[in-house]
């Protein structure tokens, strides 16, 4: 399995440029996606399934 820390990180789009509500995710297989504080990266990760994190932008689109 790829470390963490190695991965490719991206910020949301949605992510304003003061430093505020900063999200970064990074895809480590097809299976697994997972998200971090960009302010913190260091403070650990989320790690969810591929399939749940495209259910949840689903969800998140249409609010």
């Amino acid at each position: 399995m790829e470390a963490v820390i190695d991965l490719h990180w991206f910020k949301s789009s949605y992510s304003d440029s003061s430093g505020g509500a900063c999200v970064e995710v990074a895809a480590c297989s097809r299976a697994t996606v997972h998200v971090r504080d960009s302010k913190q990266t260091g403070r650990g990760t989320l790690s969810f399934p591929s399939d749940a994190w495209s259910a949840f932008l689903v969800d998140v689109a249409k609010a």
